[in-house]
């Protein structure tokens, strides 16, 4: 459920978090930091229960204001503003936590391909990366058990994990963190706020910004074809990655899609392992609502809003 085996494999990626290396900075905490520490939600998710009225509570949202990846994975409350302009979030949060009891049956939340099943303890632990076509990608992390493989072909509400607190911080606060799926959403590449923030921006929910868990329905459009990369940017990014092992891992990608893969999943878990972003994709796209919430509508109906961190950003 922590993701703690292989246990020396985990202090050093613990260690990484904390204390960084030469292309990785060391993570960012202070006082604000105890914010993000939520008892109230904890307590009862790690018990195993649910809150009565059915909305899964979000504990953290996407942040709008990041520091620079330079200064390293920031877990004050300083610069931090979620999409209603409040601060439900820690500076550098780039997705969105559901809490959810370990154990939890974590879906597709639409249509796609397994690209990739791995662990990182210093980057979210167990993760499922699905790719959904036209640009779009989602990961859920922090999780116990994968019950998919990369390559699989899932569709729209199919089981593919089961939740747990996985990762370096579900093991350093526990039992203070509430346990939750970690959800990031990524177009053309590139980590996005899955919910509207701007006027006339679309969210990437089907239902708006008060998603609800797929209900079983035909979904138009469902048949997407697989996103096309551009193998002179996958070579150009290759190009800018400047340590080692992530080279080695996207070059074990294999074919050009394999490649374009590890190197978007490193250029966003690892970004200043690489001296320029690179956009791997062949074409460009924009927003589109296509997503349900990853999770079962047997357990839940919607969400929650977390409370702001003391005060409206100015």
């Amino acid at each position: 459920m922590l993701g703690v085996e292989p246990l020396g494999l985990r202090l050093r990626e613990a260690w990484l978090a904390l204390r960084g290396d030469d292309t990785t900075p060391k993570s960012r905490f202070d006082h604000t930091s105890l914010r993000v520490l939520q008892p109230r939600l904890a307590l009862p998710a790690w018990l195993g229960r649910r809150p009565a009225d059915r909305r899964v509570p979000i504990l953290n949202l996407f942040s709008h204001v990041q520091p620079p990846a330079s200064q390293g994975w920031s877990v004050r409350v300083t610069t931090a503003r979620d999409f209603r302009d409040l601060r439900g979030t820690y500076d550098s949060h780039n997705g969105t936590d559901f809490v959810v009891p370990p154990g939890t049956r974590v879906l597709a939340p639409a249509p796609g391909r397994v690209v990739r099943v791995s662990s990182e303890f210093n980057r979210g632990g167990l993760k499922v990366v699905i790719d959904h076509g036209r640009g779009l990608v989602t990961t859920s992390n922090h999780l116990a058990r994968a019950l998919v493989r990369v390559g699989d072909r899932v569709a729209r509400g199919d089981v593919v994990a089961l939740s747990g607190m996985s990762g370096v911080d579900g093991l350093l606060a526990f039992p203070w963190n509430a346990p939750h799926v970690h959800f990031n959403t990524w177009v053309g590449g590139v980590a996005v706020d899955p919910f509207a923030a701007a006027p006339g921006e679309a969210s990437l929910w089907r239902n708006g910004n008060d998603p609800t868990p797929y209900d079983g329905a035909r979904v138009d459009g469902d048949d997407a074809p697989p996103s096309r990369f551009s193998p002179d940017a996958v070579a150009r990014a290759l190009d800018a990655c400047s340590h080692d092992a992530s080279r080695a891992e996207i070059l074990a990608g294999g074919d050009v899609a394999g490649r374009a893969v590890a190197a978007m999943f490193h250029m966003n878990y690892y970004p200043t392992r690489f001296r320029e972003r690179v956009d791997v994709y062949a074409d460009r796209f924009t927003r589109e609502a296509r997503l349900d919430l990853p999770l079962s509508r047997e357990d839940y109906d919607g969400v929650a809003f977390p409370s702001p961190r003391r005060s409206r950003v100015r």
